[in-house]
């Protein structure tokens, strides 16, 4: 008997042991939560009350503490700052106030001895007018004639000596996208500010000038990079006259001066952008076969379709592209109104682009939207970082999103944003990106502990006393803590190799499910809604066991983390949330499944 029981366990580990090995190896960015820190407001070591390199050094334990695998910076290049960083003066350079190269060196080497690879802001599609390049460009210099995007201008009707814009094209930041040059005599084309003219990718040597830029930054030591509106790169080719056609009128607007009344056919989504997408990424693998060291990974920044962005995955010839094209759906296509059949809908669709050879990604917010706790409302945001965290794939948590930071209200008076401040008083509110981008809240300390100066460049957010690092830390229900528990079980084998489902149980209650063979099962049950919900998830789950066991909540909520609960009548109180462990007998599931094999 006893060498029976014996010959039976070595069975079960031997399974066990194939089962573990038949499991997909994943790079570690497939395993990765990344953190996007927004320098300017993270973290202020020098009194001055803007951010700085130096501050997010001495805060990268706490990412690490927080569960994430790397971070990636908004821009701190050298610029004149009319766009915050933006608009820049020199790739290869660190902007003063946010410190030196020496500091930013710094701070890889403590990423690195903390196990956290840094990724860049990478803008491609423009630079500042005060570069070296532009100034050489407006000059004629020779080599220098063509880096930016210039086209005489119409013959004014008034006869006036100034000319027309070339064409109708418009500029993100309002009004025309063509900006007369006194010096050239010509226009030049920005999407964005008129500070940030275009650059032409149309010419290859501006081409080789941004792929030298990535390399440069590759040798310092960082581990991959964010690509900057990457469907912005290139316009459409110049007639044989050297002229861009108009963009037809979108109608969706009667102001002719707001980006949204064209229909920019001729100017985003060029196929073209993606095709150099294609490039870096070879450049990247290029490099690491030359130099070793782990995958060095591309992001990408696309607000478009997903039939725009399915391709920058990788093209119908097999061509690698970026391993991250964001997926903004969270924030683009959900509101405080969504039901549980639009957050699945919005999942799904998603999960459709994304082959057996990719990963999915999930951003909630970033410096250019509104945070999640505002738009979503505060009282779902343990819901929402659920739902977020225990789908398949990669996260992305935009600064403030795990301790449930809102928009703060800035007055005209205060606002910086060149979006808000084109717009004027009256609608500055509706445009401007400043609320999104105050000072992270460490602290119940003088303005939230972000500075020992005595001002910031952004005025604090008034609840800080209550939402901060410190407090959160102390208070197990919190929302940082919920976020800390999400981020350890999102790194067991259900969640990095299981499969997944969803499922809307009705118009409030969106369940998520993750299953793998040997392992725990797992259901993320959310009610999006304000009622009192009762389920029988043995109506809605195939194989659940009778007791399932809670495994996080919401903070909210009045259970207890390792209680039972009966499948058969689990009740969610208003925007209550919670993952339920579904335990599973591995001996008995193991030894079915050699069986099974002995039989066949």
């Amino acid at each position: 008997m006893l060498t029976i029981y014996l010959t039976l366990t070595s069975l079960l580990l031997v399974a066990a042991i194939r089962l573990k090995s038949e499991q997909p190896t994943k790079d570690w960015w497939e395993r990765a939560g990344f953190y996007q820190v927004y320098p300017r407001s993270f973290k202020d070591s020098d009194g001055d009350g803007i951010g700085d390199l130096n501050g997010i050094t001495e805060k990268l334990s706490y990412l690490k503490g927080i569960g994430m695998r790397g971070f990636w910076l908004s821009p701190m290049y050298k610029s004149p700052m009319a766009d915050f960083g933006y608009d820049i003066s020199d790739f290869r350079d660190i902007q003063d106030e946010y410190g030196t190269m020496d500091d930013f060196r710094s701070q890889i080497a403590e990423a690195k001895r903390l196990g956290l690879k840094v990724i860049l802001d990478y803008v491609p599609n423009h630079s500042s007018d005060k570069h070296e390049w532009f100034i050489k460009s407006v000059n004629r210099e020779p080599g220098y004639e063509d880096y930016y995007v210039w086209r005489d201008g119409k013959p004014n009707p008034d006869g006036s000596e100034k000319p027309l814009a070339p064409n109708n094209w418009l500029s993100g930041m309002r009004g025309s996208a063509w900006e007369w040059n006194e010096q050239r005599q010509q226009y030049y084309y920005h999407l964005f500010t008129a500070q940030q003219p275009d650059l032409n990718f149309r010419n290859p040597t501006v081409v080789q000038e941004m792929k030298d830029v990535l390399s440069f930054w590759l040798d310092v030591g960082v581990d991959g990079f964010r690509i900057d509106s990457v469907g912005c790169m290139f316009e459409v080719p110049a007639d044989e006259n050297g002229d861009f056609p108009d963009e037809p009128l979108s109608g969706t607007t009667e102001d002719q001066e707001d980006f949204a009344y064209l229909n920019h056919i001729h100017t985003i989504d060029r196929p073209e952008n993606v095709e150099m997408v294609y490039e870096w990424r070879q450049l990247l693998e290029d490099y690491r076969k030359e130099h070793g060291g782990d995958t060095r990974i591309l992001m990408t920044e696309s607000w478009s379709g997903l039939d725009i962005i399915k391709p920058y995955f990788r093209n119908i010839r097999g061509v690698e592209g970026a391993q991250m094209p964001f997926n903004f759906r969270l924030i683009t296509e959900l509101t405080a109104d969504s039901s549980a059949y639009d957050f699945k809908n919005v999942i799904d669709s998603w999960m459709a682009i994304v082959d057996d050879q990719h990963s999915a990604n999930w951003v909630l917010g970033n410096h250019d939207r509104g945070r999640v706790a505002t738009r979503l409302g505060i009282e779902r945001a343990d819901g929402i970082a659920m739902i977020e965290l225990t789908l398949p794939g990669v996260s992305v948590t935009y600064q403030g999103e795990e301790i449930a930071m809102i928009d703060v209200d800035i007055s005209w008076e205060q606002t910086v944003d060149p979006l808000g401040c084109n717009e004027g008083r009256e609608n500055y509110a509706a445009k401007s990106r400043d609320p999104v981008r105050t000072p992270f809240q460490w602290d119940d300390s003088n303005l939230a502990g972000f500075t020992n100066g005595s001002t910031t460049w952004l005025p604090v957010g008034p609840n800080y006393k209550t939402t901060n690092v410190k407090v959160q830390e102390a208070d197990p229900k919190s929302h940082l803590n919920v976020f800390k528990s999400l981020m350890v079980l999102r790194d067991s084998d259900t969640f990095l190799y299981g499969d997944w489902s969803t499922i809307a149980a009705n118009e409030q209650v969106f369940i998520i499910v993750r299953d793998l063979k040997s392992s725990d099962a797992y259901l993320t049950v959310v009610n999006l809604g304000s009622s009192v919900q009762t389920l029988n998830l043995n109506n809605l789950v195939k194989d659940l066991p009778k007791v399932l066991y809670y495994r996080v909540v919401s903070g909210g909520s009045a259970h207890t983390i390792g209680n039972p609960v009966q499948a058969s009548a689990v009740t969610l109180q208003a925007y209550e949330a919670f993952v339920l462990r579904a335990k599973r007998s591995e001996d008995r599931k193991m030894r079915g499944e050699i069986c099974e094999r002995w039989l066949s």
